[in-house]
Protein backbone atom coordinates (compact mmCIF):
# COMPACT_ATOMS: atom_id res chain seq x y z
CA UNK A 1 0.00 0.00 0.00
CA UNK A 2 1.51 2.92 -1.27
CA UNK A 3 1.55 5.74 1.29
CA UNK A 4 3.51 8.53 0.37
CA UNK A 5 6.51 8.10 -2.42
CA UNK A 6 9.00 7.33 -0.15
CA UNK A 7 6.33 5.65 2.53
CA UNK A 8 5.26 2.15 1.32
CA UNK A 9 3.06 -0.16 3.65
CA UNK A 10 3.57 -3.78 2.79
CA UNK A 11 0.32 -6.01 2.64
CA UNK A 12 2.08 -8.51 4.83
CA UNK A 13 1.95 -5.94 7.79
CA UNK A 14 -2.17 -5.71 7.83
CA UNK A 15 -4.05 -7.57 8.86
CA UNK A 16 -7.74 -7.48 8.44
CA UNK A 17 -10.63 -9.18 10.69
CA UNK A 18 -14.39 -8.96 9.50
CA UNK A 19 -16.93 -8.19 12.56
CA UNK A 20 -20.77 -7.87 12.46
CA UNK A 21 -21.41 -4.44 12.04
CA UNK A 22 -23.96 -3.05 14.81
CA UNK A 23 -26.52 -0.40 13.54
CA UNK A 24 -29.04 -0.28 10.63
CA UNK A 25 -29.31 -2.77 7.67
CA UNK A 26 -31.83 -4.88 8.40
CA UNK A 27 -30.90 -8.41 7.77
CA UNK A 28 -27.91 -7.91 6.15
CA UNK A 29 -26.40 -6.91 9.74
CA UNK A 30 -27.33 -10.51 11.20
CA UNK A 31 -26.03 -12.68 8.17
CA UNK A 32 -22.78 -10.68 6.74
CA UNK A 33 -19.63 -9.36 8.77
CA UNK A 34 -19.48 -5.66 7.00
CA UNK A 35 -17.29 -4.44 9.64
CA UNK A 36 -13.66 -4.21 9.15
CA UNK A 37 -10.92 -4.12 11.99
CA UNK A 38 -8.11 -3.24 10.42
CA UNK A 39 -4.68 -3.83 12.68
CA UNK A 40 -1.54 -2.22 11.94
CA UNK A 41 2.25 -2.79 14.03
CA UNK A 42 3.42 0.56 13.85
CA UNK A 43 6.31 -0.39 16.54
CA UNK A 44 7.59 -3.14 14.00
CA UNK A 45 7.17 -2.03 10.72
CA UNK A 46 9.35 -1.68 8.15
CA UNK A 47 7.99 1.06 5.88
CA UNK A 48 7.99 3.44 8.75
CA UNK A 49 11.53 6.28 9.69
CA UNK A 50 11.71 6.27 13.01
CA UNK A 51 10.41 10.17 13.21
CA UNK A 52 7.21 9.22 11.15
CA UNK A 53 6.96 6.12 13.55
CA UNK A 54 6.80 8.24 16.77
CA UNK A 55 4.40 11.05 15.76
CA UNK A 56 2.21 8.56 14.35
CA UNK A 57 1.65 6.86 17.83
CA UNK A 58 1.40 10.64 19.26
CA UNK A 59 -1.35 10.97 16.46
CA UNK A 60 -3.12 7.95 16.96
CA UNK A 61 -3.39 8.32 20.91
CA UNK A 62 -6.21 5.83 22.14
CA UNK A 63 -5.92 3.87 18.77
CA UNK A 64 -3.07 2.18 19.51
CA UNK A 65 -2.49 -0.78 22.00
CA UNK A 66 0.14 -0.70 24.82
CA UNK A 67 1.62 -3.40 22.17
CA UNK A 68 2.11 -0.56 19.61
CA UNK A 69 -1.06 -1.62 17.12
CA UNK A 70 -2.61 0.64 15.86
CA UNK A 71 -6.66 -0.72 15.27
CA UNK A 72 -9.24 1.20 12.65
CA UNK A 73 -12.73 0.13 12.94
CA UNK A 74 -14.92 0.54 9.76
CA UNK A 75 -18.52 0.59 9.60
CA UNK A 76 -19.64 3.17 8.16
CA UNK A 77 -21.17 1.37 4.94
CA UNK A 78 -23.19 -1.78 4.59
CA UNK A 79 -20.59 -3.23 2.33
CA UNK A 80 -17.38 -4.90 3.43
CA UNK A 81 -15.56 -3.94 0.55
CA UNK A 82 -16.37 -0.04 1.16
CA UNK A 83 -15.40 -0.67 4.97
CA UNK A 84 -11.66 -2.27 3.82
CA UNK A 85 -11.09 0.72 1.39
CA UNK A 86 -12.55 2.87 4.65
CA UNK A 87 -9.98 1.31 6.90
CA UNK A 88 -6.95 1.24 4.34
CA UNK A 89 -7.98 4.97 3.33
CA UNK A 90 -8.02 6.07 7.24
CA UNK A 91 -4.73 4.19 7.77
CA UNK A 92 -3.30 5.89 4.62
CA UNK A 93 -4.16 9.39 6.19
CA UNK A 94 -2.96 8.99 9.17
CA UNK A 95 0.60 8.18 8.40
CA UNK A 96 0.67 10.76 5.78
CA UNK A 97 -0.06 13.54 8.14
CA UNK A 98 2.59 11.56 10.25
CA UNK A 99 4.87 11.96 7.39
CA UNK A 100 4.83 15.55 7.64
CA UNK A 101 6.96 16.93 10.07
CA UNK A 102 5.42 19.96 12.39
CA UNK A 103 6.68 23.61 11.50
CA UNK A 104 8.90 24.96 13.84
CA UNK A 105 7.65 27.51 16.27
CA UNK A 106 9.05 30.86 15.80
CA UNK A 107 8.74 33.16 19.13
CA UNK A 108 7.16 36.16 18.67
CA UNK A 109 6.50 39.55 20.91
CA UNK A 110 3.36 40.92 21.21
CA UNK A 111 2.46 44.02 19.19
CA UNK A 112 2.44 47.54 21.15
CA UNK A 113 -1.08 48.08 20.25
CA UNK A 114 -1.94 44.39 21.11
CA UNK A 115 -0.20 45.16 24.91
CA UNK A 116 -2.33 48.27 24.99
CA UNK A 117 -5.69 46.55 24.23
CA UNK A 118 -4.75 43.99 26.91
CA UNK A 119 -4.25 46.31 29.75
CA UNK A 120 -7.52 48.42 28.53
CA UNK A 121 -9.69 45.08 28.73
CA UNK A 122 -8.35 44.26 31.82
CA UNK A 123 -9.19 48.02 33.81
CA UNK A 124 -12.74 47.86 32.28
CA UNK A 125 -13.08 43.95 33.50
CA UNK A 126 -12.05 45.67 37.08
CA UNK A 127 -14.07 48.54 37.24
CA UNK A 128 -17.12 46.50 36.04
CA UNK A 129 -16.42 43.88 38.74
CA UNK A 130 -16.01 47.03 40.85
CA UNK A 131 -19.49 48.60 40.17
CA UNK A 132 -21.10 45.50 40.66
CA UNK A 133 -19.41 44.87 44.78
CA UNK A 134 -21.63 47.51 45.73
CA UNK A 135 -24.09 48.15 47.98
CA UNK A 136 -25.99 45.34 47.38
CA UNK A 137 -29.11 43.63 48.09
CA UNK A 138 -29.24 44.83 52.12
Amino acid sequence: MRVTRSIVIDETELVERFIHASGPGGQNVNKVATAVELRFDVRHSRGLSDSVRERLVALAGKKISGDGILVIAAQRFRSQARNRADARARLAALIEAAATPPKPRRATKPTRAAKRRRLEDKRHTGSRKRERSGSGWD
